[in-house]
């Protein structure tokens, strides 16, 4: 980690300190916090940015001085945290504090003059992509979702990109437009296309709607038997009078045609099956499913 960015982290350390201790009580230097106050630190950095961080990494990289700088999330998170869009914002906002090295020759107010405006000229094209962040939200529970979300980057007269978001829910990308265009896809959430521009207010929040249907079959692949009696009326109400059904087999010997009752009285029947059901397709239509495929693994 170079001087720079090891100037530019310590600052951010102190500005997470003056945000927390607006309305918490613990010692100044981010580096005395101990127990409670990390914990209360947790807490509200999930209140203001809905991201949590460990204990363990808060001790690794917050009270320690360390060689090189978080991964590009979690400084996108913390600099969220502190007011600004992301790292690089946070960086641009604080370019005029850096420190240059001390000169072998003695320097003259001329050429600090020329120095910071030179620093801000190379920093402007070191950093001249964009990147975005989002941590992905549970809409009802108003929680991030913890479980793996495939993510797909729409890029204009080029291939998609695939990614993953990780362990908190969250993903990165980095490119030269100001614009942004992906496809999520959750087992238990709906499929949705976001579109957001790196100007845009408080654009590291995506909420995701839940797929109630999924998370039945969930219940029922669990054998959850309170939950499909409290269910079967929404399920009921999720799936068309009308909807074509289809068991496909996994050596392709053919196709079995169900009716929603059919259908629903498997899924309600406990069976060792059921917990191998896998749902290949959905299509919904006035939020009804009007085209299922499944196959039992």
């Amino acid at each position: 980690m170079n001087s720079i960015d090891k100037h530019l982290f310590s600052l951010l350390k102190s500005e997470i300190a003056k945000t927390f201790l607006q309305s918490h009580s613990a010692p100044e230097a981010i580096d005395a916090w101990k127990g409670e106050e990390i914990v209360a630190f947790q807490e509200d950095l999930f209140d203001k940015v809905k991201t949590r961080v460990s204990e363990k990494w808060f001790y690794t990289h917050m009270k320690k001085e360390v060689d090189k700088l978080p991964r590009i999330d979690m400084l996108n998170m913390l600099s969220a945290y502190v007011g600004s869009a992301n790292w690089n914002d946070f960086k641009s906002k604080h370019a005029a504090t850096v420190a240059p090295e001390k000169p072998k020759i003695k320097a003259t107010w001329f050429f600090l003059l020329l120095l910071v405006p030179l620093v801000l000229f190379v920093q402007h094209f070191i950093n001249s992509e964009n990147t975005f962040y989002f941590c992905l939200v549970d809409e009802d529970k108003n929680e991030n979702i913890t479980t793996f979300v495939n993510v797909k980057i729409l890029q204009p007269e080029q291939s998609p990109i695939y990614l993953k978001t990780d362990s908190l829910g969250c993903f990165s990308y980095q490119t030269k437009l100001d614009l942004i265009k992906f496809v999520v896809q959750s087992p238990f959430h709906k499929t949705d296309t976001i579109v957001r521009s790196i100007n845009q207010s408080e654009n590291a929040i995506v909420k995701l709607r839940t797929d109630d249907y999924a998370m039945m079959l969930q219940y029922y692949a669990d054998g959850n038997k309170t939950d499909w009696k409290k269910r079967r009326e929404k399920l009921n109400a999720l799936i068309a009078n009308d909807a074509k059904i289809y068991q496909l087999f996994s050596n392709n010997v053919g196709i079995e045609i169900y009716s929603k009752d059919e259908f629903i009285k498997k899924l309600t029947t406990p069976t060792q099956s059921l917990q191998r059901l896998k749902i290949l397709d959905r299509t919904y239509k006035d939020e009804q499913i009007v085209k299922l495929k499944f196959l039992i693994q």
